[in-house]
């Protein structure tokens, strides 16, 4: 009798954790990880459903995707489902064969590869196409993402989890306004951007009441069409900062209309971390905290952010990753330096 009653008590727990595993459906946190790829971009995001998702892969030569691997490791991922490419810089796809090798991927969404050097399609050297050949040869499925078009995700239960492609080749998505109205009257132009940054895919990521912007390596002038005359962004929870915090991005118009409550930038030791952006951040109201993967060591070192949220301070460095991990209910969401036990709870907009 005693050994029937602790039989009946197990097995509905077993028929649980059977049925979780099997349907992929318990609801769960949608956790990111921000690899520490040098100045480079990795974003590596687990979804509910438990599927992978992988936002650019960093440098090539090793260090970066043994960085990228460790982080899937730690977040329990066996492979990479989606592998998104924002644009053909090789510190954004330098990685991904590296990684290929480790971990199979599903499928590959990017702009298409080109043929020319998109820097300079005037340029024989015949280098881009070598630097690209690994990044061409992965077997994967290839997608070229569309302004509009949607990652076909797995659903778990609870909240509905999107990423969406609102632009990319400089061009945008058409639907009416998502956010209030921007005043651009007092807006200014750079010089224009003729590298493959201009061309980098936005991603917006939304799980409940959660959102994160993702637009690579957007410039200026690009940034700011995402929301003049219409905000096609709306607000955001986390804005992972463009191009690492170069001043050649990062337009205030953007920042303050998607009004973030954090940024996170992946920054290098003297990459990033601009006075121009830093001037941006800290000007806009809605913003709580600025997280960096390194800390800025060269002279100007009053751009840089509280010292509590920075991942990594030396030059060489032990690679710590920021992490977020969004609540089930999509309410709130932690954000951590697992190495330096750092924790923060936000709450979502």
């Amino acid at each position: 009798m005693p050994v029937f009653i602790m039989l009946r008590g197990v097995f509905p727990l077993t028929c649980f954790v059977a049925a979780c595993a099997w349907q992929a459906a318990c609801a769960k946190t949608l956790d990111l990880y921000w690899v520490d790829v040098e100045g480079g971009a990795a974003t590596l995001i687990v979804t509910p459903a438990g599927e992978s998702i992988l936002i650019d892969s960093g440098n090539p030569g090793g260090r970066d995707s043994k960085r990228i691997v460790q982080a899937a490791k730690d977040a329990g991922v066996d492979r990479i489902d989606y592998l998104l490419t924002t644009h053909f810089h090789v510190d954004h796809f330098g990685g991904a064969a590296e990684v290929a090798q480790a971990l199979p991927v599903g499928a590959i969404y990017d702009n298409g590869i080109p043929e020319k050097n998109p820097d300079n399609p005037a340029d024989t050297s015949g280098s881009f196409q070598r630097a690209i050949q690994p990044y061409s040869e992965i077997k994967a499925k290839r997608v070229v993402l569309r302004p509009g078009d949607l990652l076909p995700l797995k659903q778990a239960a609870g909240e509905k989890l999107s990423v969406r492609c609102l632009g990319a080749m400089q061009k945008t998505v058409s639907n009416a306004t998502v956010g209030k109205s921007v005043d651009c009257q007092n807006g200014k132009e750079k010089e224009k951007d003729t590298s493959d940054n201009a061309n980098s895919l936005v991603l917006l990521l939304k799980f409940g009441q959660f959102d994160l912007f993702d637009g690579g390596d957007l410039t200026w002038n690009n940034e700011a069409k995402l929301v003049c005359p219409q905000n096609l962004v709306g607000t955001v929870d986390i804005y992972d900062v463009d191009h690492h915090g170069l001043d050649v991005s990062n337009n205030p118009l953007l920042i303050h209309a998607i009004e973030p409550t954090v940024a996170i930038m992946g920054n290098g030791t003297t990459k990033g971390c601009g006075a121009e952006t830093f001037t941006a951040l800290k000007g806009t109201s809605s913003i709580q905290a600025i997280y960096q993967l390194h800390r800025n060591l060269r002279k100007d070192s009053e751009n840089n952010t509280s010292p509590e949220l920075i991942a990594n301070d030396e030059k060489d460095c032990q690679a710590n990753y920021v992490k977020v991990s969004v609540a089930e209910d999509t309410r709130s969401y932690t954000i951590s330096i697992p190495a330096t036990k750092h924790s923060r709870v936000f709450q979502s907009r």
